[in-house]
Parts: C-alpha cells; structure tokens; sequence
C-alpha cells in the first residue's frame, strides 16, 4: 500500500524523484504499529516514499514486496524485543535472493529484550547483512544521518 502523509506534496511531473523508495516493515512476530506509523510519518516528512507494510509481516511477503517494488532502502523495525531473532530469518532469505543481496537493509527498534542482549545482537545482526543496525536508546539522529549517506536508485 503506497501511502503519503497528509498534505505532503508529490513529485512534480517531469522533475526527477527525489528522496528514496523505502519499504517500511514490522517483524513477523510483533504486531505492533505505532512505530511503523511514526516512521512512514517521519521518512514521508523528509521526502522519502515509503510503503507500509504494517505489522506481524510474514518474511515471505516482504521479501516478495521488495522484489516487485525494488526499494532504495528496506527498514525493519522492532517494538516487542524479538527484533534481532526475526530479523536474522529475514536477513538470510534477503542476502540468499540475487536480485536482494546488495539491497540496503537496515533494522531498529528494541531488538532484545534487555539492554546486554541487545548489545550483544549488534555485531551478528551487522555480520549477517543489515546495512545498519539502529538501538532504541539511540534515538532518530543516527537513523537520520544514515539516510542523507543513500541515493536513490543506487540498487536499482
């Protein structure tokens, strides 16, 4: 589902895009959705096109969305702290599909379910493949800095 924050304006016809394709997407095992709805609000803010795929997403279905929409960017966030488990599933069906495997994806949110374990997590969820990996305790900053890093189209 393509969607666009209220009163944000869309590309002008004929101007190049600017900002990112992303695919915003929960785990499969978190059904929450507060924080996919601040995240769409925040990267359509900064102008970026985001599809939400909303909470409890089967790795199947994320996978095959960014197949068929070829995003610029894929972010996984989490709220329930099983963040860094689901997000290793995922990350290997990404990194074993070749069309995939060079997709930016990047993961955040709570991703234990205590502050040592999540530490623990960051360099295996980074070894595994995610381009980034973002702690809850870090705030929106370092999320922000690592967006103005990607152009678009890049993976495409």
């Amino acid at each position: 589902m393509q969607t666009t924050a209220p009163g944000a304006a869309g590309p002008t016809r004929g101007a190049p895009a600017i900002g990112l394709d992303v695919v915003l997407t929960g785990t499969s095992s978190d059904a929450h959705t507060w924080n996919l709805i601040y995240l769409e609000l925040l990267l359509t803010e900064w102008g970026h096109r985001v599809t939400n795929l909303g909470a409890c997403v089967p790795e199947e279905l994320v996978v095959t969305e960014a197949l068929a929409q070829s995003p610029d960017l894929v972010v996984l966030s989490s709220v329930n702290g099983h963040g860094a488990a689901d997000g290793l599933r995922l990350i290997a069906r990404f990194r074993a599909e070749p069309r995939l495997a060079a997709l930016p994806v990047v993961i955040g949110g709570k991703l234990g379910t205590a502050e040592e374990t999540t530490r623990a997590w960051l360099p295996r969820l980074r070894t595994a493949g995610f381009a980034e990996v973002f702690e809850e305790s870090a705030g929106i900053a370092p999320f922000r800095r690592y967006l103005d890093t990607l152009t678009a189209g890049v993976c495409r």
